[in-house]
């Protein structure tokens, strides 16, 4: 018995999960009780993001250009590119729509703003004048920038005389940058403690009150998005939802920990190809639904708009809450590669608008934090669910028995 104890305790002390969890809640109670010091974690959660971020351009390169190699045909390519373009407009549009119906029905925008402290706005608006302008846009979006490349390559590639060989280096490059990226991914405790620390340590507890109710709205319609939307997607693959979210919980807690699914963009790659799916489809889907598949940024920027109408008394017609579903279907897309995505473009979104105060962006600021949580967990499952979707769709997807 004391030797089957140990071995418990030994598997637990070795488990990357373990670790972040623990360094979430360490982090959550140092902001707590000391939130000057948890204001000075901020740039550990950043320098970890930072480091994991160097590795994103080569990764996403890398495993679209062996990915369209892979599939040798380039019709196969641009079937599953146009196949992927479609889901992801159409999941993404039924999320835009679920985040209006929800604050149009519980309507978080009737609570007490007594007691709310506000920023100045007025840079975020001015940020968001320079972000929808989409050449600026491109230009500073290394995720867009690296995926355009990728692609080109990638078909040119197919062409090359000496192709084999080019793809024999890149398989090699590829196979390094995976077991570099897998080391500094056991400095994910760090950043989650970081993160975490700073967050409560900034906002509190008691500060976040009056916009609880916009919170748990947001959290339960992610939640009714995942489980209904995401499992009947699944279900319809006789797939468990269930199981896909225990498989990627270490995934999950890294981006809870650092409220961003970006580093864990390299790790659910692997895990999705031990899932069954294969390794062209991972290739070209996961980066493509980084910028393009974003459900949990479409009911925050959605429901966030209809709050913040609701907060100043605007009343929107039919005809303009579908102009705001249609802008929004262009502006939500490619905002992960953005820093503070979520929030600058809905100023973007906003701006274009007119009729609702861009002042009223301050009463979003400062749950904003708590809310992209949710928001990345939400686009890291959607991006996993489009992806196993893409595979079963293509035949390409081995049923392994853990889903």
């Amino acid at each position: 018995m004391p030797s089957k104890t140990n071995h418990i305790i030994s598997r637990l002390f070795t488990n990357l999960t373990f670790w972040v969890l623990l360094a979430i809640l360490s982090g959550a109670a140092l902001g707590h009780f000391y939130p000057e010091t948890g204001k000075n974690m901020e740039d550990v959660s950043k320098g970890f993001i930072f480091l994991v971020k160097l590795f994103i351009a080569p990764i996403i390169f890398l495993t679209i250009v062996l990915g369209i190699s892979g599939m040798g045909d380039l019709r196969k390519v641009g079937r599953i590119g146009l196949k992927a373009l479609v889901y992801f407009e159409i999941v993404t549009t039924f999320a835009l729509g679920i985040g209006i119906v929800a604050a149009v029905i519980i309507k978080p925008g009737s609570i007490d703003r007594s007691g709310l402290k506000t920023d100045d706005v007025a840079i975020y608006a001015e940020k968001a004048r320079e972000v929808f302008d989409w050449w600026t846009f491109f230009k500073s979006n290394f995720t867009l920038q690296a995926l355009v490349l990728a692609i080109a390559f990638g078909i040119c590639l197919n062409y090359f005389r000496n192709r084999e060989q080019v793809v024999a280096v890149l398989y090699r490059g590829s196979r390094f940058t995976f077991k570099l990226l897998k080391t500094v991914m056991y400095l994910a405790p760090v950043g989650a403690f970081g993160g975490m620390a700073f967050t409560v340590g900034k906002f509190g507890l008691g500060s976040l009150l009056p916009l609880g109710k916009l919170m748990l709205t947001m959290y339960v319609t992610m939640a009714i998005f995942i489980f209904m939307v995401l499992g009947a997607i699944l279900r319809y693959y006789r797939l468990s939802i269930f199981n896909l979210l225990k498989s990627l919980k270490p995934e999950l807690l890294i981006v809870l920990g650092t409220s961003s699914s970006e580093p864990a963009l390299p790790s659910l790659m692997e895990k999705l190809e031990r899932m069954g799916c294969s390794k062209p489809v991972v290739g070209l889907v996961v980066p493509t639904g980084y910028s393009f598949n974003l459900d949990g940024t479409s009911i925050y920027l959605s429901m966030s708009i209809i709050f913040l109408a609701q907060l100043y008394d605007v009343t929107l017609s039919l005809p303009e809450i579908m102009t705001i579903i249609g802008l929004l279907m262009v502006t939500s897309k490619g905002a992960a590669g953005v820093t503070g995505s979520g929030f600058v473009i809905l100023a973007s979104t906003m701006t274009a608008l007119h009729n609702i105060p861009i002042e009223g962006l301050g009463f979003i600021i400062g749950i904003d934090k708590f809310m992209s949580e949710a928001r990345a967990i939400t686009n890291l499952i959607g991006n996993a669910v489009a992806t196993i979707v893409i595979s079963k769709n293509e035949g390409d997807f081995a049923d392994p028995a853990q889903l």
